[in-house]
């Protein structure tokens, strides 16, 4: 089963599965999918209930605790779909994350793989990179350093920028590009094998390691180094890996086709002491060999949060700049208080001189 959390999250888990079930604290959003699945988590707000968490996590935090049983027992073992930058997404997916980071531990057939949509810092508000950046320092690092989720795909609204993309071009080229990955099983199970073996519960283990996952795709040259082809071909829509702790590749090789190749893919890996999971196919619809691969690293680059940090001191330094730009000054008031002096004793028939003497002798003229 896959879920949708949040307007962005939902939006994607529908576009890879009609049967998702997507959460949300607002019921106008809920209703904008033809969803047949539907969790609604309760706000003590009518507002909250109409207009959604309105970029603060908090909001979908407390509107967890309604729906909490409930999506633990569905989150079990599935894939679940959010973004870090809004509040309904951020919220509920944090407390998600909480609750796994807590537990003594979890069974590998029972993990959660999260697929999280970062913003692109450059040009998103400042509310989704602030947001952000409390995501990944607390609920996501605490959860991964427990072992208790799966892997953690990172993609990014990057591409869609600079691309100037539409919403809905941009999703549904990033699923198309994650169904490329979740295809491998059906494949290893459909074409026929020649080396290797990567079956649906090998692919599952794999899913269920706690780390950062970065897979792509490309029609492989065996007469160029593979680590260049693979520099050449990193997913767009993801963050870049690091050095990979575990990998995993498919070779798909035409009808007739030369399946010795993927020696050369193993030697790439072994360089890193990485031994990986693999599987070689025949497809008789290609023409000539196709890889996916697959790399598992331990910790989100160390830039990453740095780079958000950037920008949203940016952010904050332009708002103090506007503030002071808008900032009035007022004009300078100078006041004798010789004659102001003068003036009050006059209006109470006091003596004036003798006000004046008092004063200078403390000091005030």
């Amino acid at each position: 089963m896959t879920m949708g959390i949040g307007g962005a999250g939902s939006k994607l888990a529908f576009l890879y599965d009609g049967e998702a079930t997507i959460v949300n604290v607002s019921e106008a959003e809920l209703s904008k999918l033809p969803a047949k699945n539907r969790i609604l988590a309760v706000v003590h707000s009518a507002t909250g209930q109409l207009r959604g968490s309105r970029k603060n996590p908090q909001i979908g935090r407390e509107a967890f605790l309604s729906i909490k049983r409930e999506m633990l027992a569905q989150i079990c073992g599935n894939l679940v779909f959010s973004s870090t930058g809004g509040g309904t997404g951020n919220g509920i997916t944090a407390s998600l994350l909480d609750d796994l980071a807590h537990r003594e531990t979890v069974p590998a057939g029972e993990k959660t793989a999260f697929v999280l949509l970062l913003p692109y810092a450059k040009l998103e508000p400042a509310e989704f990179i602030d947001n952000t950046i409390g995501f990944l320092r607390g609920p996501l690092s605490q959860a991964i350093d427990s072992g208790n989720t799966g892997n953690i795909f990172l993609f990014t609204n990057r591409l869609k920028f600079e691309s100037k993309l539409s919403e809905q071009d941009y999703n549904a080229a990033l699923i198309e590009s994650l169904k490329v990955f979740m295809a491998i099983p059906r494949k290893g199970e459909s074409f026929r094998l020649l080396d290797g073996h990567v079956d649906y519960e090998d692919f599952d283990l794999y899913l269920s390691k706690p780390y950062f996952n970065h897979f792509t795709y490309f029609h492989y040259d065996p007469e160029v180094d593979f680590q260049k082809q693979l520099e050449a071909n990193l997913n767009p829509y993801l963050l870049p890996p690091e050095k990979p702790i575990e990998a995993l590749f498919l070779l798909e090789v035409p009808a007739g086709g030369d399946p010795t190749l993927f020696y050369d893919i193993l030697s790439h890996f072994a360089k890193d002491n990485v031994t990986p999971v693999y599987s070689v196919v025949e497809n008789p619809e290609l023409d000539k060999p196709f890889v996916t691969v697959s790399l598992l690293y331990s910790r989100k680059p160390a830039e990453l949060v740095d780079d958000f940090n950037r920008v949203s001191h940016a952010h904050t330094q332009a708002k103090v700049r506007k503030s002071l730009e808008q900032h009035v000054p007022l004009p300078v008031l100078r006041v004798s208080l010789e004659s102001e002096a003068k003036r009050q004793g006059k209006q109470q028939g006091a003596d004036e001189a003798e006000i004046l003497t008092v004063l200078r002798r403390l000091g005030k003229l």
